[in-house]
């Protein structure tokens, strides 16, 4: 179910303060009476005319991780992320109007007791609901900024642009795992496999991944795909190439592609970032910030996705989860937009 986001709803995130604007007070949102897709998709084409760019979409589930053995927690990444994105200025930077915030898709949670069969059913069904409404999206000439959920998500991204564009995506994933495992069921590892298998996936790469976070099996497979990458050894420790001249290439390899680009982030790349699979040995925020900018900046993106930030794996709790959660989210964010704005100031 998606959950529209209400000017209601936005004020209970936003503090106002005298003498400044918040872009929670200029940020679009559909009225709440447009109930049905068709109402909804005419707002959409609507919001469109009147010189919109942007949709910030949540999804606030965790079967995928969870159906993938990680831990839960990736269902709250979007309301984290408001808390601190409708909190931040508009001003000569940023103003918000090119922003419209459609809402939070809502799938049924399961409880601790699901079996791992459940939890790839339901990760099944969310699929085809990420595939309605980004479709949607896609049909008004908007670009989605996906928040929230499992890695699993990228398949229906991938899928809504195949229905788009009528071709396969290009896409790049700042990522430790590679999420081409075996399609054993769907899970938050297998999205791109899945997306490859069905036609919606033609050039893949992964920045990023890690040397040992991949199973022989999955590199395996991932080669016979075709698929490229840089290690996070490679680039951060051993230091064999610049993250510059890594996306140097990347951006070089996919614009010859001539196809819609992908642009994926797993949170889980992030150093110290709570998700599913946080990690120590990871990168920093702002370099995962640059790898988003320039991307967006040299490439033909079709959407952003940021996927498994779970604030309540946060080691000092949901609290500080929702803080970090939210600050570097929105950081990620802007580092998108302000790529794809020209520059006035």
């Amino acid at each position: 179910m998606l959950q529209i986001m209400t000017h209601e709803a936005i004020k209970q995130f936003v503090s106002p303060r005298d003498g400044e604007t918040k872009l929670g007070q200029t940020v679009h949102v559909l009225a709440p009476s447009l109930t049905n897709s068709a109402a909804q998709q005419e707002a959409l084409h609507q919001f469109k005319s009147q010189g919109g760019q942007f949709v910030i979409l949540g999804i606030s589930e965790d079967a995928g991780p969870r159906a993938n053995l990680g831990r839960g927690g990736a269902n709250t990444a979007f309301e984290a992320t408001m808390s601190q994105w409708l909190n931040l200025q508009s001003n000569r930077y940023l103003h918000g109007k090119e922003c419209l915030i459609l809402g939070n898709l809502l799938p049924h949670h399961l409880d601790d007791n699901a079996t791992q069969a459940d939890l790839s059913k339901a990760t099944a069904e969310l699929d085809e609901q990420v595939i309605n409404i980004v479709s949607q999206i896609f049909a008004a000439q908007l670009t989605p900024i996906v928040i929230g959920g499992g890695h699993n998500n990228a398949y229906g991204l991938l899928m809504a642009v195949k229905g788009q564009f009528n071709q396969a995506a290009a896409a790049v994933n700042l990522d430790p795992h590679s999420d081409f495992r075996p399609r054993e069921g769907r899970h938050s590892g297998n999205g791109f496999s899945y997306a490859a298998a069905n036609g919606a996936l033609s050039y893949y790469h992964v920045l990023g991944l890690h040397e040992l976070k991949n199973s022989e099996a999955t590199l395996e497979q991932l080669s016979l795909f075709g698929g490229q990458w840089h290690t996070f050894q490679q680039i951060w420790v051993r230091r064999e190439i610049s993250l510059t001249e890594a996306l140097t290439q990347i951006s070089k390899n996919i614009n010859q592609t001539q196809s819609p680009v992908a642009l994926e982030l797993d949170v889980d790349a992030i150093a110290k970032m709570p998700s599913s699979a946080s990690t120590f040995a990871g990168i920093p925020l702002l370099d995962a910030c640059h790898y988003v900018s320039y991307m967006a900046k040299h490439t033909q993106t079709a959407y952003l996705h940021i996927a498994e930030a779970a604030p309540l794996c946060h080691e000092a709790g949901e609290s500080a989860g929702n803080r970090d959660v939210g600050q570097s989210v929105s950081e990620l964010i802007y580092a998108y937009i302000q790529a794809k704005q020209p520059q006035h100031y």
